[in-house]
């Protein structure tokens, strides 16, 4: 092997990696011959070790020719049932009818339009495409729309039918769906299609990013960054993940070798641009993700700062939550943006059961005792919220010690590679019960979680919506149980409205409180709790 890293042997190895010192001529032919990966290098996707090639096939990221052919064989094992030939594409449902309107028939689809944003909630303000009924109707590349399909996409969920026609057309927008609604692919799947289709009619050797997103967590850039990948797979579009935790040598290293996307938090990215070039004049999209979050203070001034550094993008901002002044303040962020919203706003999840529970501070530990010792409440994997890391170390050392079952703490302070490993543990159920601060509240997709318990109310009802939005995901069913008493008085009116809008009981002395019209709410009576997650 050259110093370059391609196999001149096996063609279809190849990397955009410098060669460590320490490189031998071959390429290695098994995975225990590999070194472990150092931060910020790219890790094989069977094994975990430094992913020193990558495999032309897949565009994956592999450490040896004996991982390269268990990615191979995975891919064939999914082939089997069609021989050769990849799966036969699904009839995608006739929906021209939304999709296609001329002079003759623009009053009839524009009506047909109407009708069906009523029967799937969906609302619109401005100028909007009309939605469509399957991806094959949004003209995507052949690729794309297999990358789809095999990612489980059978067709696309309401919030998916209306924001991706619209996003395909570079319309500013601000989206409004549910948690677990399918939001992040329905901004993923226009940058795809946008980067793909740019990258062929502009063929050039230096390759500047194109899209980019920002989100408020490490753990949610993770996760849109693999979606991205998955969506992007076979096509000439690969992708950065700028975070904290991470060598920022890797990730400069990884963008100036050219990238079509660029994932990361605020902080970190404009770090990286204050002491690093980059050249981001070419950024057709620029998406602000959990964008309520993201415009409070302490956000604002870093995206505004990104935003200034980029040549008048498309913007597209999404969230479950939002408030009439962020909406304003998003106005002056884009012009003529257009609002999506599907169902209502800030409204719980309807496919999360709610359970509120009035139950004193002093026995909180003992009612989250019972019911992960109980066999017909416990309902792994679960996700327990608190409100401070302390908090979420010593709970969850609690409940090992009190109910030997294994708990473990994820929150702001714990390392990059520390909260990867517990995500890890988690989901392949190692862990059954994560202890979180908010760094799991927000957009991130717990595959399996279908309960949490929200063992500390948080002060803003906003975040309990998208708190109990974890345990479900595209519709299914889960559940969310909340501790509650009179130390949450500031929040104890939205929380009923909360509770009543999803048919849940609500609980007799929280019904009865004082506090539980929002009359007696502010002033020197509601001393807000500091969440520190």
């Amino acid at each position: 092997m050259t110093d370059s890293h391609v196999n001149h042997n096996d063609p279809s190895l190849a990397t955009d990696y410098d060669a460590p010192e320490d490189a031998g001529e071959d390429v290695k032919l098994r995975s225990r011959d590999q070194r472990l990966a150092l931060q910020g290098e790219p890790k094989c996707v069977i094994c975990g070790r430094y992913g020193e090639y990558i495999c032309d096939e897949t565009d994956d990221d592999v450490c040896s020719l004996e991982c390269k052919q268990a990615v191979l064989g995975r891919i064939a094992k999914a082939l089997a049932p069609y021989g050769n030939l990849l799966p036969p594409k699904k009839i995608p449902m006739v929906d021209e009818c939304f999709y296609v309107s001329d002079a003759d028939n623009k009053s009839g689809a524009e009506s047909m339009a109407s009708d069906l944003r009523t029967k799937l909630d969906i609302h619109v303000k401005g100028d909007v495409e009309a939605p469509v009924l399957s991806f094959s109707a949004c003209n995507l590349p052949d690729k794309l729309l297999h990358n789809i399909e095999a990612a489980g996409y059978d067709m696309p969920t309401p919030v998916q039918m209306q924001a991706i026609p619209a996003a395909l057309t570079g319309k500013n927008m601000l989206v409004l769906a549910n948690t677990g609604s399918g939001k992040s692919a329905s901004f993923l799947i226009p940058i795809v299609s946008r980067c793909v289709i740019h990258c062929r009619q502009y063929v050039s050797d230096k390759k500047k990013p194109l899209a980019m997103v920002l989100t408020p967590t490490r753990e949610l850039c993770i996760q849109v960054e693999e979606h991205a990948k998955m969506l992007g797979k076979g096509l000439p579009f690969k992708t950065a993940l700028v975070v904290g935790g991470e060598a920022m040598a890797g990730q400069l290293y990884r963008i100036q070798q050219g990238v079509e996307l660029i994932v990361g938090t605020p902080g970190r990215l404009v770090d990286l641009l204050s002491k690093h070039e980059i050249e981001l004049d070419d950024v057709m999209t620029f998406v602000v993700d959990e964008v309520d979050c993201m415009l409070q203070r302490g956000f604002r001034d870093q995206v505004m700062q990104i935003y200034s550094a980029l040549s008048q993008p498309q913007v597209l901002m999404y969230s479950a939550t939002m408030s009439n002044d962020l909406e304003k303040m998003i106005n002056t962020l884009a012009k003529g943006t257009v609002v999506i919203s599907v169902g209502e706003p800030n409204s719980a999840n309807k496919a999360v059961k709610q359970v509120a529970i009035w139950v004193e501070s002093k026995q909180k530990k003992q009612k989250l005792f019972d019911i992960l010792t109980s066999v017909k409440h416990f309902k792994p994997p679960v996700v327990v919220y608190v409100g401070s890391r302390l908090g979420a170390d010593l709970l969850a050392n609690a409940i090992t010690v009190a109910t030997g079952i294994k708990a473990v703490s994820i929150h702001g302070e714990k390392s990059m590679k520390e909260r990867r490993e517990i995500m890890q543990s988690f989901f392949m159920g190692e862990v059954p019960v994560v202890v979180a601060t908010g760094v799991l509240g927000r957009g991130v997709d717990l595959l399996g979680v279908r309960q949490v318990i929200v063992f500390d109310m948080p002060n803003s009802i906003k975040e309990y919506v998208h708190q109990i939005g974890r345990a479900s995901r595209m519709g299914e069913e889960g559940e969310g149980i909340v501790f509650v008493n009179e130390e949450n008085k500031n929040v104890f009116a939205d929380l009923i409205d909360v509770l009543k809008s999803g048919g849940a009981a609500v609980p007799r002395e929280l019904a009865n409180s004082r506090y539980a019209t929002g009359f007696f709410y502010g002033g020197k009576a509601s001393k807000k709790r500091k969440n520190t997650g």
